[in-house]
């Protein structure tokens, strides 16, 4: 598979998987979280399939297009332990949340999903979902989209 096509199936998978996490989770009360702003694709996405929601944003940087600038009071700027740790200490209940931190090392990626996982889990209402590019561990996988390959993108729920 080209670079080009598997850019392109890993895009088609976040926004399905986005839309299915926001179908589940319309019901639950509580806010969302996109872990890794980048270019503020996702974002943007996620602000257009849940306009009354809270969505909070962590990023290491504020590097997005700026159409995709999320409000001052929602970024949390920093190292993401910190802010996920920033989160729980205000008592924040995500019930969406997405994963998309990375340095681009298959290896260290799935590390730090890992390590960061049980502050994700502190974070997370009962029942929420979480849709994430990376394995996370602690929570209960579940089948995602129909759409999207399993070894592509992963899904759990809290």
């Amino acid at each position: 598979m080209s670079r080009l096509d598997s850019m392109m199936r890993r895009l088609a998978a976040q926004r399905d998987g986005l839309e299915w996490g926001h179908a589940l989770a319309q019901d639950l009360k509580g806010d969302y979280l996109d872990m890794g702003l980048g270019n503020g694709r996702t974002y943007d996405h996620i602000r257009e399939i849940a306009p009354n929601r809270r969505i909070w944003v962590i990023d290491r940087a504020l590097n997005c297009h700026p159409s995709c600038v999320p409000p001052k009071e929602d970024f949390l700027e920093g190292e993401a332990e910190e802010m996920l740790k920033k989160l729980a200490a205000n008592n924040a209940k995500i019930v969406m949340g997405h994963y998309d931190f990375g340095f681009g090392v298959k290896e260290k990626d799935v590390a730090e999903a890992a390590r960061l996982s049980p502050m994700i889990g502190a974070v997370m209402a009962p029942g929420g979902v979480l849709v994430s590019g990376q394995p996370l561990v602690g929570f209960e996988q579940v089948r995602g989209p129909e759409s999207v390959d399993p070894e592509r993108y992963c899904f759990y729920r809290t």
